[in-house]
C-alpha cells in the first residue's frame, strides 16, 4: 500500500462529539495528518464543511493516495477505513469475541442513546451542573455504565482500556466520557480508573488543550 497523505476535517472541539470519535481513531495510528477546523454554530457552518465533505457535517477524512483524494465521512465509516489501512493499530480487537462485542457497543453508541445526547451535550473543557435527568436519559446512563463494565470484566485487564489494547470502542465512547466528567456523574471505582486512562491518553491531553485555547478565545 503507497504511503497516503490524511486531512482530518473537525468541528470545534470543545463541542464536536463525532470529531473527537475520528481524531482518536487516526491519532492512535501515529500516521502524521493535517487539520482543517470548522467552527460550529455559525450562519457558514454548513458551507464551509460542504466544501470539504459532501455530508455537510463534521468529521470528514480526506485521503491522498496515488495521486487520487477522496473524502470519508461519518466517524465510523472514518474509524473503520483507519482499521482496514492500519491493521498495525489493531483497531479492532484480535480475539473474535472481543471484536464482536466491540463493534456491537460501537454500532449501538453511533446509532442511539439520543436522549443523553440532548440532555448531555459535550462542553469538553467545562465543569456544569447536572441538570434534571429523566427516566430514558437515566437508563442509557445506566446502559453505558453496564457495557463498559462487561467489557472490562471480559475481554480487558484493570489498568488496560475496554478491550485490552485501545480501540475504536474506545474512541466512540470517549464523548461520553467528557460529558459524564462535564456534570459531574460519578462511575464506579474500576471505570472511574478507566476515565481516568482515557484522559490521559496524549491525543486527549491534545484535544482538551485545543478546546480550551477555543474556549478561552470565545470561541465556544
Amino acid at each position: 500500500m503507497s504511503i497516503a497523505r490524511y486531512t482530518l476535517i473537525v468541528g470545534t472541539k470543545n463541542w464536536s462529539t463525532w470529531s473527537l470519535r475520528a481524531y482518536l481513531a487516526l491519532r492512535a495510528t501515529g500516521t502524521d495528518f493535517d487539520e482543517i477546523i470548522v467552527q460550529l454554530r455559525r450562519p457558514e457552518t454548513r458551507a464551509q464543511i460542504r466544501e470539504h465533505t459532501p455530508s455537510g457535517q463534521v468529521p470528514g477524512l480526506k485521503i491522498e493516495d496515488d495521486g487520487s483524494i477522496h473524502t470519508v465521512f461519518d466517524s465510523l465509516a472514518i474509524c473503520e477505513t483507519l482499521a482496514e489501512r492500519h491493521p498495525e493499530a489493531h483497531l479492532w480487537p484480535h480475539d473474535p469475541a472481543a471484536r464482536a462485542q466491540a463493534r456491537s457497543i460501537s454500532a449501538t453508541m453511533h446509532a442511539g442513546f439520543a436522549a443523553l445526547r440532548t440532555a448531555l451535550p459535550m462542553d469538553f473543557v467545562r465543569r456544569l451542573p447536572m441538570p434534571e435527568l429523566n427516566a430514558e436519559v437515566t437508563e442509557q446512563i445506566a446502559q453505558i455504565v453496564g457495557y463498559w463494565q462487561d467489557a472490562l470484566a471480559r475481554f480487558s485487564r484493570t489498568d488496560g482500556f475496554l478491550f485490552g489494547l485501545f480501540s475504536i470502542a474506545d474512541c466512540m465512547y470517549a464523548p461520553v466520557l467528557s460529558r459524564f466528567r462535564t456534570y459531574g456523574i460519578e462511575l464506579p471505582t474500576p471505570l472511574d480508573a478507566y476515565s481516568h486512562r482515557m484522559f490521559s491518553l496524549p491525543a486527549m491531553r491534545d484535544w482538551e488543550r485545543a478546546a480550551q485555547a477555543e474556549a478561552d478565545a470565545g470561541l465556544a
